[in-house]
């Protein structure tokens, strides 16, 4: 049993995965340029052999991880802000470890506390339709039995959004999407978790709703406590895993000198 846990779930790529990575692959050789245009849809759906369903929900992830837009009269375009995104200040979470990856959760939960009681103060009634749109729109993924990661995503980008603060929407697309995947990968959550956590949304909604600039501020920071927890906990075992292999190779070098 101990043997099993050491495997994870092999997630099986779909044709919006593929077509997802291709583009990210053009972007970062730099065969695609920021204000290249893509070709036209009929055009790309035939050389990736496609249907136009799987291309447009690529595009519309692509877009909504800052990666492309789509402009009138002009067709979707490689934005300024996707090489941001893609390369920047974070590349690959997954391969960071101990303090780093503390400090990126840590400054995860301060954006989030910040843009939820900067959203309380400031957000429209339309910023309320969306957030709401983005909470019910988890609720449902997570009643069916699925993780509702990028919906997950979704509800808190609105909330950034709602803040009126563009510089930390840009930082939270930078930093959010990874952390995300890395905690579905892991399950960090646990089991149902996932609807505990859909319904602190909607509280942390009820205080943006209600302007309630501090109340939501100490939701969220609660809503995100699972996540620091982890961190610590992560570190941890960072740790204690470094010091034994260190521990094993001074060992190791002790006895290939004692035979010497």
């Amino acid at each position: 049993m101990e043997l099993l846990s050491n495997f994870s779930q092999i997630e099986i790529e779909t044709p919006v995965d593929k077509i997802i990575n291709q583009i990210k692959n053009l972007i970062t050789s730099g065969q695609l340029q920021p204000g290249d245009r893509l070709p036209p849809e009929r055009k790309l759906c035939e050389k990736l052999g496609v249907g136009r369903t799987h291309l447009r929900d690529a595009i519309k992830k692509l877009e909504f991880y800052g990666i492309l837009k789509t402009l009138p009269q002009s067709g979707t375009v490689v934005a300024g802000m996707g090489i941001t995104a893609l390369e920047g200040l974070i590349s690959d979470v997954l391969r960071l470890e101990g303090s780093d990856f503390k400090s990126l959760v840590e400054t995860r939960v301060i954006l989030e506390t910040q843009s939820a009681s900067l959203a309380a103060e400031r957000r429209s009634d339309e910023d309320l339709k969306e957030i709401e749109r983005a909470m019910k729109t988890h609720m449902k993924k997570v009643k069916e039995g699925h993780h509702g990661v990028e919906e997950d995503l979704m509800f808190h980008l609105k909330i950034a959004e709602a803040s009126k603060n563009s510089v930390l929407t840009s930082l939270m697309l930078i930093i959010t999407p990874d952390i995300l995947s890395y905690f579905k990968q892991h399950d960090v959550c646990g089991e149902g978790r996932y609807l505990a956590a859909a319904e602190e949304h909607e509280v942390i909604f009820e205080h943006i709703k209600n302007q309630n600039t501090e109340a939501v501020a100490l939701m969220m920071n609660n809503h995100l406590k699972n996540i620091q927890e982890f961190a610590e906990t992560r570190i941890e075992r960072f740790n204690i895993s470094t010091k034994i292999n260190k521990d094993v190779l001074k060992k190791g070098a002790s006895e290939e000198n004692g035979s010497a």
